[in-house]
């Protein structure tokens, strides 16, 4: 059983038809038999309260929105061996959980891991299904989209730091990773495709500029004095 958190905000009809794209290629994307997923969805729009996606468990918090507090919430909610903190902007290939958890059991240091994304990751230089790629850089190796972890890791991390209301919660992630040198990998035979900040995207420039800016102060004040000025290959 895989534990799926998915952050959701179905602002729109176009935007609720993202999530359940993104739910019903996860639902396709693996035999039931051999890889079940326990979805839940974290929807901020509660004008559409009470609906539940399909194959889901839908919930539509009081706590108002960030990112980590959010996906808190769904881990709360669930107690599998492995976990993954998705975005609702994703289309999952299939067998995608089964090459990351090979890999799991290929590498006995490797706890955390995100997928390729077939748009994404090609321009960085990557090879799709060449292996995997160790590393901790945002947007290579950390695809903060999809980021596919076992649970008993959060015993050493703690839970997600709820300061981060949307940006640099990715960052945040792969400095507490390198500095409690907790493996992480780009497993490249594991394909989820990511389009792009879909959600952010429709909202106002004013709400873009609310859920990025402060979250930079705050991440440089926390990990300056932790890792200096390394913390900036993150970055």
């Amino acid at each position: 059983m895989v534990d799926m958190i998915i952050l959701s905000y179905a602002q729109n009809e176009e935007l609720k038809l993202m999530t359940e794209n993104c739910i019903h290629s996860l639902v396709a994307s693996e035999d039931p038999e051999h890889i079940q997923f326990n979805i839940i969805v974290i929807e901020s729009e509660k004008g559409i309260a009470p609906y539940q996606y399909e194959n889901t468990t839908t919930v539509y918090p009081d706590e108002i929105f960030g990112y980590h507090r959010y996906m808190n919430i769904g881990i709360n909610m669930t107690s599998s061996p492995y976990v993954c903190l998705c975005n609702n902007d994703l289309i999952f290939h299939s067998l995608w959980a089964t090459e990351i958890l090979k890999a799991f059991s290929k590498y006995y240091d490797l706890s955390s891991a995100s997928p390729y994304c077939s748009i994404h990751h090609k321009k960085m230089g990557f090879n799709m299904n060449n292996g995997i790629y160790p590393g901790y850089r945002i947007r290579y190796e950390v695809a903060g989209w999809c980021i596919f972890m076992k649970r008993d890791i959060l015993l050493t991390t703690g839970k997600l730091d709820e300061n981060y209301e949307f940006w640099c919660a990715d960052n945040d992630y792969a400095n507490t990773l390198y500095v409690l040198r907790i493996g992480h990998a780009l497993i490249s035979t594991s394909i989820v495709d990511h389009l792009e900040s879909q959600t952010l995207n429709s909202q106002t420039q004013e709400r873009q500029d609310e859920l990025t800016s402060e979250e930079f102060f705050y991440y440089e004040k926390k990990w300056n004095l932790r890792l200096g000025t390394d913390w900036e290959k993150f970055s």
